[in-house]
């Protein structure tokens, strides 16, 4: 049998391999998505003070370290019982969207879009920003890096730091609002909306516009029916920060709807000894091992998910996209893994416009944005969308508020079963009698790229490194092997 690898896996943050087995007619027979690092975060929090942790878990990652300090402050709200003033909720809402505008338009122009706008097959120098930039032209490409650098300034005077920000605290915000820096934000948000307008229509333009890259998102090599995860407020709309889990299964019925601190009676996580990345499954429907359909545990917590357990997106101008891509690919709920980038630019929309909204609040500049807890910590869940997906973050303390457990469900983590079955499909569905090129294999990341996963985030690094050596003759036949 043999074995293709595509180590590391590019466009993504942290590192991942794919190991691809072919049969002996070339065809493949199964393939994994292998992450090789050790998550320790659960683990070497214990025994620090609960309130220290919205700091230390945003260190998990550079690139949505927002999720986390969000999750864990309301983690901490929760283990204090402490209620927010609005002005604390107002302000932490609005840093959050200010994330995830520069998050999903990151992944756009950077990490996803380059396999539509250079295509899949196009020359491994020319994947990449630079070459979009090349392609669509150098004011677009400042537009995006402006658009970014605006956007960490602003999560910098909101939060104390642009990467790894401290600003969230159990009971609220570290600081306040001022008149001066809502006028200079709100006009932020409303160059946001136009540029997630603009990116909307390039999209259409350069992907919907291309006969070749709609019939692949529509391809069955690229289609799983799975259950979809996502936050819902009261109505049912999308929402990043608050809300109730929903889950749906693949015709789109609602299998549940709960409160986050009641994740584990809905939620196991399964593990297996290939990988250190854990795979969450529904606890109703269970561990099925790697197959997808109704009978299967196994869901998708991504954009697209989010918008298929929705009934809409909270916001105008959003909510008309929402309703275009429906329409368009054929109604609710879609099992199309392509259109999570779709789905992205949606949500992208809603970002931008809730920005506006929020900033536009007159409460947002008021005095109280944090109370002191005062109450004797015990146990809380804080969940948040991260751009990835659903993220959990549980917590329980000794009477001094000492953490005695932690238990982290990370957005790629839920994503992790998913994933390995869009590997595995786009795999078999691309590689005959085997026949494997640079351009077949980089589409058989696209079908991970569209996750936009982050080991970096769902796995880290502690203690004694893992050694694993496999030492083969000149037949390719594994003759010793030392593991440590």
């Amino acid at each position: 049998m043999k074995t293709i690898t595509i180590d590391p896996v590019t466009r993504l943050e942290g590192h991942g391999k794919i190991s691809i087995f072919l049969d002996d007619a070339g065809n493949v027979a199964d393939a994994y998505l292998q992450v090789p690092e050790l998550r320790g975060f659960e683990k070497f929090c214990v025994g620090r003070p609960v309130e220290e942790m919205p700091r230390i878990t945003t260190r998990i990652c550079g690139v949505c370290p927002e999720a986390h300090m969000m999750a864990s402050a309301k983690a901490c709200d929760a283990v204090y019982h402490v209620d927010l003033p609005r002005t604390a909720r107002l302000l932490r809402e609005l840093l959050y969207v200010i994330f995830f505008v520069t998050d999903h338009a990151t992944h756009f122009y950077a990490l996803g879009g380059p396999d539509f706008v250079m295509g899949p097959d196009a020359p491994k120098a020319q994947r990449n920003i630079l070459g979009v930039i090349h392609k669509v032209g150098v004011e677009i490409g400042r537009q995006v890096i402006q658009l970014r650098g605006t956007c960490h300034e602003i999560i910098k005077k909101m939060g104390g730091k642009a990467v790894h920000p401290i600003g969230a605290l159990p009971g609220g915000m570290s600081k306040g609002m001022t008149g001066e820096e809502r006028n200079e934000i709100l006009k932020a948000g409303k160059d946001a909306v136009e540029f997630a307008k603009f990116s909307i229509g390039l999209f259409n333009s350069l992907v919907l516009g291309n006969k070749g890259y709609v019939d692949l998102i529509l391809s069955d090599g690229f289609t799983h029916r799975t259950y979809n995860m996502g936050l819902v407020d009261e109505k049912n709309h999308v929402n990043f920060y608050d809300g109730l889990v929903r889950v749906t299964g693949p015709e789109g019925k609602e299998l549940a709807k709960f409160k986050p601190a009641d994740y584990l009676e809905h939620l196991v996580e399964h593990v297996e000894p290939w990988t250190y990345l854990k795979f969450p499954v529904l606890r109703k429907v269970g561990w099925k091992g790697l197959v997808d359909g109704p009978e299967s545990g196994i869901y998708k917590a991504t954009p697209l998910s989010r918008l298929n357990v929705s009934e809409g997106m909270a916001t105008p101008l959003a909510n008309e996209e929402h309703d275009r891509m429906y329409k368009t690919l054929g109604g609710k709920p879609v099992h199309q893994t392509l259109a999570t980038h779709w789905a992205r630019l949606v949500e992208l929309l809603y970002a931008a416009e809730r920005w506006v909204e929020l900033v536009s609040d007159p409460e947002v500049t008021g005095p109280e944005y944090r109370v002191v807890p005062d109450q004797t910590p015990d146990e809380g869940v804080g969940v948040v969308e991260a751009p990835r997906g659903t993220l959990y973050h549980h917590y329980k303390t000794d009477p001094r508020g000492i953490l005695l457990e932690s238990n982290l469900i990370v957005g790629t983590t839920n994503n992790n079963a998913a994933i390995n079955l869009s590997v595995k499909k786009a795999a078999m569905s691309l590689i005959k009698g085997g026949h494997v090129d640079d351009g077949i294999l980089n589409t058989v990341e696209m079908a991970f790229r569209a996750y936009d996963p982050c080991f970096g985030c769902a796995t880290h690094a502690v203690g004694q490194a893992a050694l694993d050596v496999r030492i083969f003759d000149s037949r390719s036949v594994c003759i010793h092997h030392i593991r440590r």
